[in-house]
């Protein structure tokens, strides 16, 4: 596979001429971008999917709720409904997106919205709900809207410093393109990566942007949905796991080193399930042989299968700063929003 991806590596040129071009004239002005008069937070990657956007995203929600009015616009991948939705109870992640429908169901007094046209997304935002930060949501990428502030993230083993762009490798422009960013998170990281090793990462990234952070991925200490369960207790369990996700591993070695016994049906990142697909699954399920089971999805996933799977759980997450970096990147998003506030 990794020779045929080099193979292509001169569409991989063709793609970058593309980019940059795009990329020179929306920084020299020949292409517009649209400002807006609060703070908009961007948090995106240059790589496909798997960075993990959507902890980030619920880590700046939580940081910022309860003192501002906050929106969060996304695009709604793979929803079937088209333009502008303002999320409300009656919507399925059919109609708006898994991401968008887990901030809306999970924290109360924010504003969650689906448009692909950014500006004009936040536009409505504005003139409906008047919000006073947006975050959007997986839009690095989107040059039509200039953020305020930029979030990019990379993954510890798949720097995008060690990346090629599409198709020879998963980087959407090049590596310039972390330029923008004004903080860089290195995401899943082992919880156990010592100062040594960072700055290693550190000398390599800062060319790019001074201010780096190391983050982990902190998995819930029991399941939520249909059963509770202490993770220390699902042992006991036989467990059918379901992902579509881009990147189960970081699950799959938790669950293993928590030594939990578990068949994995593994489905592509942001799935639609199908009627036959659910049948098949829940027949799975029946075949377990212990009476003490529980079928096991993500958080993300779960909101794509709560409505047809009634007996199915979830395992959360959240975005864990390392050795308390949390404190100078909370400080230098509030900075920033301080100096940006125009209400």
């Amino acid at each position: 596979m990794k020779i045929l991806r080099f193979l292509l590596f001169p569409f991989a040129i063709v793609y970058n001429v593309i980019t940059s071009v795009r990329n020179l004239f929306f920084n020299v002005g020949l292409l517009k971008q649209k400002t807006f008069d609060l703070p908009v937070i961007v948090v995106g990657n240059l790589s496909v999917g798997g960075t993990g956007k959507t902890p980030q995203i619920e880590y700046l929600i939580r940081l910022l709720k309860d003192t501002y009015k906050v929106a969060v616009l996304s695009r709604g991948y793979k929803r079937k409904t088209s333009d502008f939705v303002l999320l409300n109870d009656k919507h399925s992640a059919e109609d708006v997106g898994d991401e968008p429908l887990q901030y809306f169901n999970k924290f109360t007094n924010i504003n969650v919205a689906v448009d692909a046209n950014r500006v004009a997304g936040i536009s409505k935002l504005l003139t409906l709900k008047s919000p006073e930060i947006i975050l959007l949501d997986d839009a690095y990428q989107h040059r039509k809207v200039k953020g305020s502030f930029y979030v990019l993230l990379t993954k510890y083993d798949d720097l995008f410093t060690k990346d090629y762009l599409l198709p020879t490798g998963n980087l959407r422009e090049s590596r310039r393109g972390a330029k923008r960013a004004n903080v860089i998170l290195v995401t899943k990281c082992p919880k156990s990566l010592n100062k040594q090793e960072q700055n290693k990462i550190k000398t390599n990234l800062k060319r790019y942007c001074k201010h780096v952070f190391f983050t982990a991925i902190s998995y819930d200490s029991k399941t939520s949905g249909c059963k509770e369960i202490l993770v220390k207790e699902l042992q006991q369990y036989h467990v059918l796991l379901i992902t579509g996700i881009a990147n189960p591993t970081p699950l799959l070695s938790f669950l293993k080193e928590s030594k939990v016994h578990y068949k994995h049906l593994k489905f592509s990142d942001h799935h639609h399930f199908s009627e036959k697909e659910i049948q098949l699954i829940q027949q799975d399920f029946k075949n377990l042989p212990s009476v003490k089971k529980i079928i096991l999805t993500t958080e993300k996933d779960y909101v794509r299968l709560k409505n047809n799977i009634e007996e199915i759980s979830f395992l959360g997450i959240k975005t864990m700063f390392l050795e308390e970096q949390f404190t100078n990147f909370n400080s230098i998003i509030k900075n920033h929003i301080e100096k940006n506030q125009h209400f």
